[in-house]
């Protein structure tokens, strides 16, 4: 019973991540749009600035740090805000469904999200630009779960700590708009001023684009271990927080 409760709950999830038009385009279209852009303007020849490799080489795997954050610092944690405000989860604890439940179709549905976004970028960017894969699978799909699971953290811990669906939007936008512009989720890191570089360090979503430029370039593991402490950390704390600070309603 529990089973098929927690399975149409979730069909019905998907349904409802679909009809926010705002979620399907910054996950599906604009990382595309991205991509096709910027690649059309730089190509995808070997050049120094990437240490050898393509433009779009050393983008794809950033631009995982920008899909995750669509479906990690938006639409987790204002969906459970929003369910909050509303007394939706209040409700549940009345019906087979219990609110734990709500939060894993959310977890379910988030990470399907972020994995077709993900893969639809690399079927483009392949099809269009050649698209060169260097990594080993194993090592790059860890660190795309790994990656996945930090950001979701962060999320977990806006909707934990935000009082109200107000709220949450606002912390989430400032926490969001930062990460996706100063991090390399978008713009690379190479061509950005030596300040802004170092200040990236301290955006969680760097260690995202690091790790799987990483993972996938197949680079040494030391040039980026420091990047998966840092998001093992941030999503045992994170995580930590929230399973205390997380209110039902």
């Amino acid at each position: 019973m529990k089973r098929k409760a927690l399975l149409k709950l979730t069909t019905f999830e998907f349904k409802l991540f679909f009809r926010n038009f705002i979620n399907v385009f910054f996950l599906l279209l604009f990382p595309t749009m991205m991509i096709l852009m910027f690649g059309g303007i730089y190509g995808n020849k070997p050049q120094d600035i990437y240490h050898g490799f393509g433009m779009v080489d050393v983008s794809v795997p950033a631009y995982a740090g920008m899909i995750i954050s669509v479906t990690g610092l938006m639409n987790l944690p204002l969906t459970l805000c929003e369910y909050r405000e509303k007394k939706i989860l209040k409700r549940f604890k009345a019906t087979p469904v219990s609110p734990s439940n709500v939060i894993s179709a959310q977890l379910a549905v988030n990470f399907f999200m972020t994995i077709v976004g993900m893969i639809l970028l690399i079927v483009i960017s392949r099809i269009v630009f050649h698209l060169n894969f260097q990594g080993s699978y194993p090592a790059v799909i860890l660190v795309f779960v790994l990656s996945v699971f930090s950001v979701f953290s962060i999320g977990f811990l806006i909707a934990s700590l935000a009082p109200n669906m107000k709220a949450g939007s606002a912390i989430a936008n400032i926490v969001y708009f930062p990460m996706l512009f100063m991090t390399g989720a978008t713009v690379p890191l190479e061509i950005m001023p030596k300040g802004m570089q170092q200040a990236s360090k301290f955006f969680p979503v760097t260690h995202v684009v690091k790790a799987m430029q990483g993972a996938w370039l197949n680079k040494d593991i030391n040039d980026y271990l420091v990047n998966i402490i840092v998001l093992l950390a941030i999503t045992v704390i994170c995580f930590g927080i929230s399973i205390v600070a997380f209110r039902w309603e």
